[in-house]
């Protein structure tokens, strides 16, 4: 299992509260978009993310073009499809997907989407 010390995030807008403080309380560095620059562009919290090892979490597809079309360096993006979730349901989802998959999801693709999870491993 990886060790929170050695899994970083940056979570963009959007994502809620909720998940960053549970990411923080679990012991992992976090850093929101939020705190950062609220307006910050895809292209650079995805270059942030790559300058500071943290992976992405976010509910915005763009991150899916940009990594796989535009082919972006990354460290890490875990999408979450939750257009109708609240607070709550995302939460449940991300303790859900830290506790079954956290080892595996470092330097990956992840998208979370109708009850399933894919993890892809991109290469450059």
């Amino acid at each position: 299992m990886i060790s929170s010390s050695e899994l970083k995030f940056l979570i963009d807008v959007g994502v809620g509260i909720g998940i960053e403080n549970y990411l923080h309380q679990e012991g992992y560095d976090t850093k929101t978009v939020r705190e950062i620059d609220p307006s910050m562009e895809d292209e650079e919290i995805i270059r942030t993310g790559v300058l500071e090892n943290r992976m992405i979490v976010t509910m915005d597809k763009d991150f899916g073009e940009l990594v796989y079309h535009s082919s972006m360096e990354h460290c890490g993006v875990l999408l979450l499809r939750l257009e109708n979730a609240n607070g709550s349901e995302k939460l449940q989802v991300v303790k859900h997907i830290m506790k079954n998959y956290g080892s595996q999801i470092k330097n990956c693709f992840c998208v979370f989407q109708n009850d399933k999870f894919r993890i892809r491993q991109i290469n450059y």
